[in-house]
């Protein structure tokens, strides 16, 4: 009976396996004891599974987050013009509208992080949705410019419990994936990115930038419905003492993937301490802490400084062009006062849709620079390119030589960004993992909400002064990266 007792327990923790595997390859009662005394963990369980058709669901949907959020930045670009000259704003003003939405994205992604620690990343994440998209489309109805900014930045404080998706995401991911498939999701930021620049080509001339706003929406209700297919993160169950959750996300990502768990029982102890600060400052991560903060600060006010650099250069034809079209001689500033109604043109929209091919175009180098030098070394490599392109806008060249440029330049922040992404998530435990990447954000949108005053107010006075700030920052940055203690190529995902 006792045997008996222990076969029908040993079934139950197994039942996948043993779904899978013929009968005559299944282990008899004299071995059962001897399962019952193996046991695996979470990393175990994500190793052994392997790749397979739910990553491929998880890829997908949870990368399609990243449609909605890119979307929600690049609309700043985009709309840009067109409030400028329906409230007849200065360049102070414009640029307060991205920097309170980095506001909100800041104050609440330390929040995210926090209760994604606490209460699940599912929880966070589809919440943060739900926040963006219901805020966003109250922007289109915006009465004046005291409401868009207030209203902005409340998306900007749902798009921070968005980006915990990517927490969610590299914890089901199996290691040696990690590095190609992240990068990979790049993809949908440039899709995102495309999208809201060909939605203002084809609705704005015609009617208007609140239509533009209330169409980009539409992504995210339907992305809403398809949450269900994710589960919770089976490492935040195990950290939060539900090993029985965890094990049934774990089956079930191995039915579907058809594959089986490791033999013997899933075991893994319960962490008091979640989503606790002291972690991120304790001795083994103070230095690694540190040097991230400024690491995503210079990430954020690089990349959202190349964005808008772009989008102003190009509004206010401040480029020094070689071979200037009649478009391009209509100037910002005159002698009598600013011209606020510079709406752009076709081929500016075309600029700055080949510069988003930029994110993708070296998606395969940026997957080669993450397993060849790893982390570190592809993050200063990166900075310090980034750093010469920024300088080298100051310089005259014809239309399509400054299009090369911005090109080359979009595409080395974007895998900066990738590179501190993908380390974070690898770097910190389970037990702080969302808290840290909450920090980050919030200490990346310092420097989002200090980039459209450098871009957009001191463009208007000095371009070299301008592209400056962001040049020194990466160089600073590439030289600090040599302090980071830990490499996290190819390590395994730390509990606690």
């Amino acid at each position: 009976m006792g045997d008996a007792a222990q076969l029908v327990s040993s079934i139950q923790l197994q039942d996948v396996e043993l779904q899978e595997k013929p009968a005559h390859k299944r282990q008899g009662k004299g071995n059962n004891n001897n399962n019952n005394d193996e046991t695996f963990t979470v990393e175990d369980a994500v190793e052994f599974i392997g790749f397979g058709r739910f990553h491929i669901l998880l890829f997908l949907i949870m990368g399609s987050t990243n449609i909605i959020e890119a979307m929600e930045i690049m609309l700043l670009a985009v709309v840009s013009p067109e409030i400028r000259c329906e409230w007849r704003l200065q360049d102070w003003q414009v640029a307060l509208v991205s920097t309170m939405v980095f506001l909100g994205f800041m104050v609440c992604g330390i929040l995210s992080g926090y209760l994604a620690d606490r209460y699940g990343r599912w929880k966070v994440v589809f919440g943060g949705f739900v926040w963006s998209a219901y805020f966003s489309l109250l922007t289109s109805f915006a009465p004046s410019y005291g409401w868009f900014i207030f209203l902005r930045s409340m998306v900007g404080c749902g798009v921070a419990g968005v980006s915990q998706g990517f927490v969610l995401k590299t914890e089901f991911m199996p290691a040696k994936y990690r590095a190609i498939l992240l990068p990979l999701a790049t993809v949908f930021w440039m899709i995102g990115s495309m999208l809201i620049i060909v939605l203002g080509m084809l609705v704005v001339p015609s009617f208007g930038w609140r239509w533009m706003i209330r169409l980009s929406v539409t992504p995210s209700i339907i992305l809403l419905f398809l949450f269900k297919f994710i589960p919770e993160s089976a490492r935040y169950n195990v950290s939060a003492g539900n090993v029985q959750g965890a094990l049934e996300t774990l089956q079930k990502i191995a039915k579907m993937n058809r594959s089986s768990l490791p033999p013997g029982r899933l075991v893994e102890s319960s962490v008091k301490e979640r989503g606790s600060w002291r972690v991120l400052l304790s001795p083994a991560f103070r230095r690694t802490t540190l040097l991230l903060w400024y690491s995503w600060f210079v990430a954020s006010f690089a990349y959202y400084g190349s964005v808008l650099s772009s989008s102003e250069l190009l509004e206010k034809n401040l480029l020094c062009v070689t071979d200037p079209d009649p478009e391009h001689l209509v100037k910002h500033t005159h002698p009598d006062g600013l011209c606020f109604c510079i709406p752009f043109k076709n081929n500016d929209y075309q600029t700055l849709l080949i510069s988003c091919l930029g994110e993708v175009a070296l998606v395969p180098v940026n997957i080669c620079l993450l397993n060849i030098l790893g982390r570190k070394l592809s993050m200063t490599m990166l900075q310090l390119v980034a750093a010469m392109l920024f300088m080298l806008l100051n310089i005259c060249s014809s239309m399509f030589g400054f299009t090369v440029l911005l090109f080359l330049l979009r595409a080395l922040v974007s895998m900066n960004f990738n590179v501190v992404y993908i380390y974070t998530a690898e770097v910190y435990p389970t037990v702080a993992r969302s808290l840290g990447m909450g920090f980050c954000t919030s200490f990346s949108r310092i420097g989002g909400m200090i980039a459209p005053f450098i871009s957009q107010v001191l463009m208007s006075q000095s371009v070299v002064l301008a592209l400056s700030p962001f040049a020194v920052t990466c160089v600073i940055c590439a030289l600090g990266n040599f302090l980071l203690p830990i490499e996290t190529r190819g390590r395994a995902l730390l509990n606690s």
